[in-house]
């Protein structure tokens, strides 16, 4: 079965020109090609009659053409049968550079009747074809030869005539499509993209290479837009089209951001461009089609927004150091105002430690001598209780020497990891006496405080002079609090205190209801001698070393105060990772002396000879040397010396500590005890007590010099001992019993996470073990060979070396060492096999808890 024909398509599409009249000769249909020939719109044209839309002469209605056309269309009617006119000229619109003009054509017309069912002719159907070439190239023919009237020219000639017109046709559509192609390239190879959209419906039927890169080479020809870019949908673009096709008015658009997905399997693509839609209006005045030119300036947008940014965040900074200037003159004239108390500050504590240091010497001198006058007086009584006064006197005077080391930064420490909350319970009695029974006492301790890094006998010290000049301000009558807890110094906090570290601290915050402070004696409070006490009650150097201590600690004191309501001192300690350790307990000795051979080197030849008359009285050998170049000359001279004692400041070209290094290099079991009453930095580093370094500081007492030469020489005499005692051979296990009849362990735990060595020295310290942590094994190896362990208790996985290979190290080190590696991959941990030197190393996998704790302990020491 054949399809159905599609007549009216046919009609639309043909290219010669056909149109439609019914019996009164008005029109019914035209095609495009009739009113391209034409210049005409069929809306025009519909129901009016062929002569009142094309009268050819509207001054002479009759004229011939006009009549000749009637004729036709009446023999068309009259004899249903087709009409021809061969020729016929008739005027009729035509496009031309000038527009629409009334034109002389010659036309070849074909009249067809399309009758009805009773056999009458219902419409007739116009065949028009335009000959006015023809026409003309045959009446160019007749000029050319003469021929006149109806004569015609003869074929050949007509037939050439015609090639010329053809050849002449060729030449023209060659010429175009030159034109064409260039137009074309042009069109591809244009920088911007392109694109024609035919009719309503937007379809593409041009799209150059720009357009492809920026919708993503799909195949969108022949396509309606919103089937061939569907994504567009709900971006405006499609209602912009369609107002510009109904309206006619071209649409200008700048910066119009896109999203495009220009492969199947990608997400929307933005990108911004600039466009024109410029609706292509024929002569006919209908719109065939949108032209659709712009360029893709996404990168250019990019780069606006980015040197936008930069401008906006230009601004910012701008605006943010404006204000920052503006706000920061009050804060430059307080950090003027703090440079030069520093500078001042630093200026007297260079002062008060040089008087110190001279101070303390002098002190030497008498309290020496009035302790070897004890001897020579006897029972007199008097005489004792006046020397009992000018010994109490010389104690004050090195208080006061030390209370201007510590403003001055120059006190030796002897820093150690202290929890602050227990200090401060063990001081409540002490602080209960001190304050009296008319001040109340309150001590807030912090839960989970943090341990801190500090001198516990001068932190102690602080704690006592801070509560009794707050018993002073209160007139003895009032509240003092004190509290304990844990602080973050943020990094706003440390810019406006310049001294502060920035981090995890330790807050020590004493607090009365005292008179407190005007503003002009805050600013001076940590001043030396600086006191509103009356004359008499006060030395003006108990804040002074409270600052001194708190600076040299590497913390921050802060002083906050108001008239009639009271002050509150703040103190700030870096907080310490490592576990407390406990403090020896001193034990109150009979002075005993020994004969050993004691080196004095003092340059101070008053201080020299009370200390050598002390020593020999003592019952010690003493030598002497006025510095360190004749005193390295004894000990190289081959004298057998037990110990070294000698002053930390000397003159000449050998220094302290270079003579005690060159000593223990000739002599290692020599002893080495440093004397001064200011010590700079020869000994002392950021504050602290060189490590393995023994001081004795100035003035001392007889007591107290015995008692440190004594400690010294047993501890030389007990590692003389152990090192010449006989060494157990291999597998035996001679002291294996003592460490197992050991009820308190010494235990050396290594494990790097805080949140682990904390409570796990906690447990191995409420079992009543004396624990010391370190974080890695740097940290254990010095200490394994310098003190006595048990058992080494260590993680696997640590900073730098290993736990597996302090454990192998250390067991060599420290035979009958026992080990505990704790590790988080449990009983899977390589020790180098069952006959290593960790073959009976204890195992105890993550986490564990007390009774895992006891249990490997019990193994351990079995």
């Amino acid at each position: 079965m054949h399809p159905i024909i599609d007549f009216k398509t046919l009609f639309d599409v043909s290219p010669n020109p056909y149109m439609l009249l019914d019996r009164e000769l008005r029109f019914v249909a035209a095609n495009p090609a009739y009113l391209r020939v034409t210049a005409s719109k069929l809306d025009e044209l519909l129901g009016r009659s062929v002569f009142e839309a094309f009268p050819d002469d509207p001054s002479d209605p009759n004229n011939a053409n006009l009549r000749q056309l009637r004729e036709s269309f009446l023999r068309v009617l009259t004899k249903r049968a087709p009409d021809i006119l061969a020729l016929i000229p008739y005027r009729v619109p035509e496009l031309t550079n000038q527009g629409v003009v009334p034109t002389y054509r010659y036309w070849s017309a074909t009249h067809i009747p399309l009758l009805d069912a009773s056999g009458e002719v219902a419409y007739i159907l116009q065949h028009t074809m335009d000959v006015t070439e023809l026409q003309r190239l045959q009446e160019a023919v007749q000029t050319a030869t003469g021929s006149t009237g109806t004569r015609k020219p003869p074929p050949s000639q007509l037939e050439a005539g015609v090639f010329l017109r053809a050849l002449q046709v060729q030449e023209a559509n060659q010429n175009l499509d030159q034109e064409r192609r260039h137009l074309r390239r042009l069109f591809e190879q244009a920088p911007g993209f392109m694109c024609f959209l035919r009719g309503q419906g937007h379809v593409f039927e041009l799209a150059n290479t720009a357009y492809m890169q920026l919708v993503g080479h799909r195949d969108i020809l022949g396509k309606h837009i919103r089937d061939a870019l569907p994504e567009l949908d709900g971006q405006g673009y499609f209602e912009l089209l369609d107002r510009v096709f109904t309206t006619g008015q071209a649409f200008v658009g700048r910066g119009m951001k896109v999203s495009l997905q220009r492969t199947p399997d990608d997400t929307l693509a933005e990108s911004y461009v600039d466009l024109v839609y410029q609706p292509i209006i024929e002569p006919d005045g209908s719109i065939s089609g949108i032209f659709v030119q712009g360029h893709d300036i996404t990168e250019q947008r990019r780069a606006q927004d980015e040197l936008r940014q930069y401008k906006d965040h230009l601004e910012a900074l701008v605006r943010e150091r404006t204000r920052a200037l503006e706000e920061s003159e009050a804060e430059r004239r307080q950090a003027e105002a703090a440079l030069r108390q520093a500078q001042k500050m630093e200026a007297v504590g260079k002062l008060t430690g040089g008087v110190a240091h001279d101070f303390n010497n002098l002190l030497q001198v008498i309290s020496g001598n009035l302790q070897l006058l004890f001897r020579d007086v006897g029972d007199n009584a008097q005489a004792q209780r006046r020397l009992s006064t000018a010994v109490g006197a010389v104690e004050r005077g090195a208080r006061l020497a030390s209370q201007l080391l510590a403003f001055a930064r120059r006190q030796p420490l002897n820093p150690t990891v202290i929890n602050l909350g227990r200090m401060v319970r063990d001081m409540d009695d002490l602080l209960r006496r001190a304050l009296g029974e008319d001040v109340a006492l309150e001590t807030i301790i912090g839960g989970g405080l943090w341990n801190t890094f500090a001198d516990p006998n001068q932190l102690e010290n602080v704690i006592l002079n801070l509560a009794i000049n707050a018993r002073d301000a209160m007139a003895s009558e009032g509240k003092l609090t004190v509290e304990a807890g844990n602080a973050m110094l943020d990094d706003h906090y440390a810019q406006l205190h310049p001294d502060v570290v920035p981090g995890q601290h330790v807050l020590l915050a004493i607090s009365d209801t005292g008179c407190g402070m005007p503003p002009e004696v805050l600013e001076r409070a940590f001043e030396p001698f600086f006191t509103t006490k009356p004359e008499g009650r006060g030395t003006g150097l108990g804040l002074s070393m409270v600052y001194g201590f708190v600076k040299q600690t590497g913390g921050h004191v802060k002083i906050y105060s108001e008239v009639g309501h009271g002050t509150t001192i703040k103190i700030y300690l870096p907080r310490s990772l490592q576990a407390e350790m406990p403090r020896a307990e001193v034990t109150s000795e009979q002075v005993e002396g020994g004969t050993e051979t004691l080196l004095v080197v003092e340059d101070d030849a008053e201080v020299r000879a009370t200390a050598v008359e002390i020593l020999t009285e003592l019952g010690y050998r003493v030598l002497k040397a006025s510095d360190g170049q004749s005193a390295l000359a004894v000990i190289q001279s081959g004298i057998p010396i037990d110990l070294l004692f000698t002053d930390v400041v000397m003159p000449g070209p050998v220094r302290s500590p270079e003579l005690a290094r060159q000593a223990k290099a000739l002599s290692p079991d020599l002893e080495v005890l440093f004397t001064s009453g200011y010590t700079e930095n020869a000994i002392v580093h950021g504050g602290r007590l060189d490590p393995g370094v023994q001081l004795l500081s100035k003035p001392y007492r007889r007591e107290d010099l015995a008692r440190k030469i004594r400690q010294l020489l047993a501890a030389r005499q007990q590692r003389i001992t152990q090192r010449e005692a006989p060494q157990p051979t291999h597998g035996a296990t001679t002291s294996a019993p003592a460490r197992v009849k050991r009820t308190a362990l010494r235990i050396l735990l290594v494990e790097d996470d805080e949140n682990i060595l904390l409570p796990a020295c906690e447990l191995l310290e409420t079992m009543g073990h004396t624990v010391t942590a370190v974080t890695c094994a740097e940290e254990a190896t010095p200490l394994l060979r310098a003190q006595a362990f048990d058992l080494l208790f260590t993680d696997v996985s640590l900073p730098g070396k290993s736990g597996i290979e302090l454990a192998h190290q250390a067991v060599q080190d420290v035979p009958g060492l026992r080990v505990i590696i704790a590790s988080g991959h449990g009983t899977n941990v390589d020790t180098g096999g069952a006959k290593g030197p960790l073959a009976s190393a204890i195992l105890l996998p993550k986490p564990y808890g007390l009774s895992q704790i006891e249990q490997a302990l019990a193994q351990a020491m079995a």
